[in-house]
């Protein structure tokens, strides 16, 4: 059991590690090594790679067998989860996240300083946290549906889970990044040294935090018992 839970915390540091990589080394193809005359071709290009990449983690997370690089994607979990799996998940999955992502930003800057600064926040304070938070939101009860109702279908739950969060992170891009990713945030932030900020933690923790916590609620008490209800009745007609 212990060994599985450190196999489990180094997926969540690589995988962390990964993901911040990747965001830029797509963003470096399209706009260094690539030019289109055409805007719609680049665009199609970017959401091609975009949504490759997201199967590539889905794939990943399945070969690991539970790694993740979101928090929220953890934390969900251990909501529905036991009281000990809940403490290891905010304990030390995180964290782990955290440092995975801090360490692969610290790399990044190193390797290639052209790379930016991150994601910032655009709008005021509570504009921020209300985007965050709905989108948050939105992409977890969006996940959670896939979960039960494809479960054993890795390309549609994939497929379906990438365009949803490929759209949100278009809706909320120009107010605060569209992240949905606390810990992917939190590595830009402290290379930037803003990770203590109010703005920081409000925006980009707490509000997607309430989020989480509000929809796996949400999706517990209104949206599950519906979705039994209709197999229930399914299953008697046949």
């Amino acid at each position: 059991m212990k060994m599985g839970r450190t196999k489990l915390l180094l997926s969540d540091f690589v995988l962390s590690f990964m993901w911040v990589w990747s965001g830029v080394l797509i963003r470096i193809f399209l706009f260094k090594y690539l030019s289109f005359a055409d805007a719609l071709l680049a665009e199609l290009l970017k959401t091609t790679l975009s949504v490759t990449n997201m199967f590539l983690f889905a794939f990943l997370v399945k070969v690991t067998r539970g790694g993740a690089y979101n928090p929220l994607t953890v934390l969900a979990d251990a909501i529905s989860g036991d009281f000990n799996n809940f403490l290891y998940c905010v304990g030390a999955r995180i964290p782990t996240q955290v440092i995975g992502s801090i360490v692969g930003v610290k790399l990044l800057i190193d390797t290639i300083p052209e790379v930016g600064q991150g994601p910032r926040l655009n709008v005021d304070i509570h504009q921020g946290a209300l985007t965050e938070g709905l989108l948050t939101f939105g992409i977890v009860i969006i996940s959670l549906g896939l979960a039960m109702k494809v479960r054993e279908n890795f390309f549609m739950k994939t497929w379906i889970s990438s365009l949803s969060k490929l759209t949100l992170h278009i809706l909320g891009s120009d107010f605060t990044g569209g992240c949905m990713n606390p810990a992917s945030v939190m590595g830009w932030a402290y290379a930037r040294g803003d990770h203590i900020t109010k703005e920081h933690i409000l925006v980009y923790w707490l509000a997607p935090i309430e989020a989480t916590i509000l929809a796996v609620w949400t999706f517990k008490f209104l949206v599950q018992p519906v979705i039994k209800d209709k197999t229930a009745s399914k299953s008697k007609s046949d």
